[in-house]
């Protein structure tokens, strides 16, 4: 049986989803492939932006561009502003404690690479094991696979039941006193399967073991509450949450991050720097 759509508007009742007027809010979607409008359908791996987030772009190149946290000049502070704010931004829709809670990387690989280096380098060593799961994007497995590979330790993959969820009791079972860190995901980019970060955490610290969860299909698509999950380390993408390629965020409690060391040198990260030595912010 063939059916054709509706050439009318349809009216579409107040708090309900409609797609034609979300449909609107892309630009890139405004265009036809092979004669059909386009549908995208591929926002797990990257999202399209809405207007209002390439019009602030547009703006900033416009009319604050300058270095961030470099000059004293009025485009430099206003360019300041603008970066930090967004850090509170961040720390809200999170629920985080506190800004310093919240560091900006270029996207959820880095995030984990910079935990993997910075506090696996010094906690994890000869002997020990690390925890991912068997539903990982590669993102959240190689670089654990090469922190193990490094340091002599042993990675483990908990287990996933038939049914696509993470089986808990074999992970209760595979936390030990040489475990260091666990690393899951909120949501399973190839299953869909959503889980129980809190009662995974609440697992892990009994056992005394930090957790990393890389949330880059979860912050875009649910309500995420660092506190309320109680994890160490929370990661994301900007690009998948509709904002522009190159940005991420790295959330890590207050007290895990100032115990890491610095993960990569430069000039944002010194407070005195000399050829005999630099101090470190």
């Amino acid at each position: 049986m063939t059916r054709t759509l509706p050439s009318a508007p349809v009216t579409v009742a107040r708090g309900s989803f409609d797609p034609r007027r979300v449909r609107e809010e892309f630009p890139i979607l405004k265009q036809t492939i092979r004669g059909k409008p386009l549908v995208y359908l591929d926002s797990a791996a990257t999202a399209q932006k809405p207007k209002p987030v390439l019009d602030a772009l547009l703006r900033f190149y416009e009319t604050e561009y300058s270095n961030i946290h470099r000059g004293v000049h009025e485009l430099a502070e206003r360019a300041t502003r603008a970066y930090e704010s967004v850090r509170g931004t961040v720390r809200r829709f999170l629920h985080a404690a506190e800004d310093r809670e919240i560091v900006f990387v270029r996207g959820s690989t880095e995030g984990i690479n910079l935990v993997a280096r910075s506090f696996g380098g010094t906690h994890v060593g000869r002997g020990d094991e690390v925890l991912v799961t068997e539903m990982e994007h590669h993102s959240n497995l190689v670089p654990w696979q090469i922190l193990c590979e490094e340091k002599g330790a042993r990675l483990r993959a908990v287990p996933v039941r038939d049914d696509g969820t993470l089986d808990l009791d074999a992970l209760e079972g595979m936390l030990g006193p040489r475990t260091r860190i666990l690393a899951v995901a909120h949501v399973s980019n190839v299953l869909g399967t959503i889980n129980p970060i809190a009662r995974i955490v609440e697992i892990a610290h009994r056992s005394g073991v930090p957790v990393l969860v890389d949330g880059a299909q979860a912050a875009p698509r649910l309500p995420v509450d660092v506190r309320a999950l109680d994890c160490d380390f929370y990661v994301f993408s900007g690009h998948k949450a509709y904002g522009p390629s190159g940005a991420g965020v790295l959330y890590g409690k207050a007290e895990r991050l100032s115990a890491m060391p610095p993960y990569q040198g430069g000039g944002e990260m010194i407070s005195r720097v000399s050829f005999e030595g630099t101090t470190v912010k």
